[in-house]
């Protein structure tokens, strides 16, 4: 395996020639960093005290969850000596449909609704969510751009990514996918509502499992022995409750920062179903299962989320 930390030393140069490269995104991405920034900064206190503190409770808590469910999916794959592609596909399609669902129904809606009910208008409230699903975009597009890493159907992306091992950029790709799923659980407690914050998690819990089992068996195929495939997709998901706790941060500082966080979290998950999820399961001829899949998965967030909210 090449050495990850002699690799590294190449970034620099390579972020600052793709930075040329997309004036504008990195631009965007700079500023989508400050304003993250801010809003943890503004929340530092209040995310550790009082009734906050319990909100970034039940925020590590959501994490750690989604954290075990990838454990689970991941462990499962031990056992098994190979899946069908076709499965494979279908329960990604599942996993897609269920963050497509959360962030509808979990997300975007109690958004507008909390922006609503602060701004007194709902085009400001619209306006309040439509900004936060910007930086949400901006935020994985900057991160595409910039983190080196590998998916199956596009093979390396990022600066100096063919430098690295194709079992480190891949673990790379798979932290990308987490992140904007440990925010979102964070996000959805900031507020103490866990009408919001129960069903989101589930969900996020429950899509986790498939998609452990899937990276693990993906690394498999790199040349990863199984159980070494399956720790290394456990460790991929240690960054949800990081996540969580960053999420539940950056949503506590005032008012409008909840609203704009559910927009975030929102706009991040979108972002990683179309460019990375659906692409991988439609690589192989099975645009059919994985979308009948996708259905299920927003059937079974929707129900989660009318039946627990």
């Amino acid at each position: 395996m090449a050495n990850l930390t002699t690799d590294s030393r190449a970034l620099p140069a390579a972020w600052i020639a793709q930075a040329r490269a997309n004036p504008l995104l990195t631009l965007g991405l700079l500023g989508t960093a400050l304003v993250l920034l801010g809003l943890l900064s503004a929340s530092g206190y209040n995310a550790f005290n009082g009734e906050n503190a319990n909100n970034l409770k039940y925020a590590l808590l959501g994490g750690s969850a989604g954290f075990l469910a990838t454990a689970a999916g991941a462990l499962m794959a031990v056992g098994l000596k190979t899946i069908e592609v076709r499965t494979q596909d279908t329960l990604l399609g599942f996993a897609a449909g269920m963050m497509l669902a959360a962030s509808s129904f979990s997300l975007i809606l109690p958004g507008l609704d909390a922006a609503k009910a602060i701004t007194g208008s709902g085009a400001l409230g619209a306006l309040t969510v439509v900004l936060g699903l910007g930086l949400g975009v901006l935020l994985m597009l900057g991160l595409d751009r910039f983190v080196p890493h590998e998916h199956e159907s596009t093979g390396p992306c990022g600066p100096a990514a063919e430098r690295f091992n194709r079992v480190w950029l891949f673990v790379l790709a798979v932290t990308l996918h987490n992140l904007p799923e440990g925010m979102a659980i964070g996000v959805s407690f900031a507020n103490g509502d866990m009408s919001v914050g129960l069903p989101l998690t589930t969900a996020i819990a429950l899509q986790d499992i498939p998609e452990g089992l899937a990276v693990a068996v993906a690394l498999r195929a790199t040349g990863l022995s199984a159980w070494k495939a399956a720790l290394v997709a456990v460790a991929s998901g240690a960054l949800e409750p990081l996540g969580a706790v960053i999420g539940a941060g950056i949503s506590s500082g005032f008012a409008l920062a909840y609203p704009i966080g559910l927009g975030l979290a929102a706009g991040a998950m979108i972002f990683v179903v179309s460019h990375e999820v659906i692409p991988e399961t439609h690589r192989n001829g099975h645009q059919t299962p994985a979308t009948l899949g996708l259905m299920a998965g927003f059937a079974v967030m929707m129900f989660l989320d009318t039946a627990l909210g």
